[in-house]
């Protein structure tokens, strides 16, 4: 499979990259800063561009059979329509170059998700991630409506912990209080998605 994976140099992305160069997959990055991937020069083809720029994800995406995107914020609480800029790029570079297949990382609590957290990540969500989390959903109406193949991943809060395997996945799950999962598992899960039709216009939470 070609796979084109975006947000490849933040902590989630770069699980999904060591997880597709240890298998049989041509991977392709898009990155900013392609500087931050010299030690996988020889084992991924990595493409110098930004992902809210149409022209440059169209170009990584050319013979692509696949895109998961891992863009995140880092530790910043102010999306900087980061969400929505790359949305609108992915969305018109698939149709431009002819993927439909996308696996998109949002996070739990964005959307009819926040319908079903609990209490204490209710607070979370409509505070702190406030600002971040409605410009993820303005993202996400976008990709619904895009005529894709899309898969939309909803993690709970993220750890930096060692993948376990055995973590949940659903439609919509029950929460109590504030559970987690490590960025290791979201990436487990991101690859998995990309290589089955299971997932395909279906939103996937996903937490320990």
């Amino acid at each position: 499979m070609n796979l084109l994976i975006l947000g490849a140099t933040g902590p989630t992305g770069r699980h999904v990259v060591d997880l597709a160069r240890q298998s049989s997959d041509r991977v392709t990055v898009l990155a900013r800063r392609p500087e931050a991937l010299e030690d996988l020069a020889h084992q991924v083809t990595v493409v110098a561009g930004d992902a809210t720029s149409q022209h440059d994800v169209a170009k990584a995406m050319a013979g692509q059979d696949v895109v998961i995107s891992a863009l995140g914020r880092s530790t910043s609480v102010r999306a900087d329509d980061l969400f929505t800029r790359a949305a609108a790029a992915v969305i018109g570079a698939a149709k431009e170059v002819g993927v439909s297949r996308l696996v998109w990382l949002s996070s739990f609590g964005v959307g009819d998700t926040f319908r079903s957290a609990s209490p204490a990540q209710k607070v979370m969500y409509s505070t702190f991630l406030r600002n971040i989390y409605a410009n993820k959903e303005i993202s996400e109406k976008a990709i619904r409506a895009s005529g894709l193949d899309w898969t939309l991943v909803y993690p709970t809060m993220l750890t930096k912990g060692p993948a376990k395997g055995t973590y949940l996945v659903g439609e919509r799950l029950p929460m109590k209080g504030n559970p987690t999962i490590s960025r290791a598992d979201v990436a487990d899960f991101l690859y998995k998605a990309a290589h089955s039709p299971e997932w395909i216009h279906r939103d996937a939470v996903i937490t320990d």
